[in-house]
């Protein structure tokens, strides 16, 4: 007992004489800077402000959007990776350059996710929609099946880029039902969606917010969304794991937040708590769900459980498809 007393007495006394600054006591004392690593105006982008906006309320400090894309989001995160580990300087991560990135670029990253950046919440998981052209023979998963066992190596699928979690939904789909592919890789949604509605290419995932004035205009329609459950925005349309040779199919893409890896615990704690308490707010839970997303709080311990699991998934998916940049 005495041991154990001194233990906390002397823990107790060096927390004490810690600057309070260390101990995150007077955080935010100054505005707060949330980097998406992709162009202002799109679906990432609106993500983050809706964020800031309620972050503004619940920190009583400013909170600012600053947009730095390139490089499949590796330009943003190579710079929260090296910002001050103060808590001043947050990044809106996806899987893409937080996850799956390391697993294509190896040697080409400038940062570690794992060693280099902190996982503070896991704010919104995304489901791509896979959608074709209407005149597309196939309305369903199991049609499309069918329809691509007979016609091997004939179908294409857009998405936005190599290695990111379009491309690697089509790899998975292809690995699960056993078709043949052609990917081809484009510089942003609204290509992709342009011409599978064209009919220029058969097949294209992308988000359900990305698809919205498509799909309502009739240009494209909707087969299947890729998580493993119907979207609670979009209960309509089905998930590809509803198709029995396909029920092993979960693959959607998330946003989270991070910090500098040495970031105080106590900040990073505190910001944890600021971003679950946001995600109890309904509007914020609408307008995240308008934007395709269902919203999900987490610890920071289940957020990195999570990334785990995701990554696992994910280095399987890169290595039986040889994923490498081109």
């Amino acid at each position: 007992m005495k041991s154990t007393h001194f233990c906390t007495l002397m823990l107790c006394t060096t927390a004490l004489a810690l600057p309070a600054a260390a101990q995150g006591s007077d955080y935010p004392a100054k505005p707060i800077t949330i980097v998406v690593p992709f162009s202002a105006g799109g679906g990432v982008d609106a993500m983050a402000r809706l964020l800031a906006e309620k972050l503004r309320v619940s920190l009583k400090q400013t909170v600012l959007v600053d947009n730095k894309p390139g490089a499949s989001g590796m330009v943003g995160a190579a710079f929260v990776s090296k910002a001050p580990a103060d808590g001043y300087t947050l990044l809106l991560g996806s899987a893409g350059e937080t996850a799956i990135n390391p697993l294509v670029y190896k040697s080409r990253m400038q940062y570690q996710p794992e060693r280099d950046l902190a996982p503070i919440a896991l704010l919104s998981r995304v489901p791509n929609v896979l959608l074709a052209n209407p005149n597309f023979p196939a309305n369903n998963i199991a049609e499309l099946a069918a329809y691509a066992a007979k016609h091997p190596g004939k179908l294409s699928y857009a998405t936005s880029g190599v290695g990111n979690p379009q491309h690697l939904n089509g790899e998975l789909l292809q690995s699960i039902l056993n078709i043949k592919m052609q990917h081809v890789p484009y510089k942003g949604a609204s290509g992709q969606l342009v011409d599978v509605a064209s009919g220029t290419v058969d097949l294209t995932f992308v988000s359900y917010a990305g698809a919205a004035a498509f799909l309502k205009g009739g240009r494209v329609k909707a087969l299947a969304v890729t998580s493993a459950q119907r979207a609670s925005f979009a209960p309509d349309i089905p998930a590809i794991a509803e198709t029995p040779a396909a029920k092993a199919y979960d693959l959607e893409n998330w946003f989270g937040v991070f910090a500098p890896a040495k970031t105080p615990a106590a900040i990073q704690t505190r910001l944890n708590a600021s971003i679950a308490a946001a995600l109890k707010d309904p509007d914020l839970v609408k307008r995240l769900r308008e934007q395709g997303g269902e919203p999900e709080p987490t610890t920071q311990a289940q957020f990195r459980e999570f990334i785990g699991r995701e990554t696992t998934k994910y280095a399987r998916i890169v290595a039986a498809a040889n994923i490498t940049p081109e």
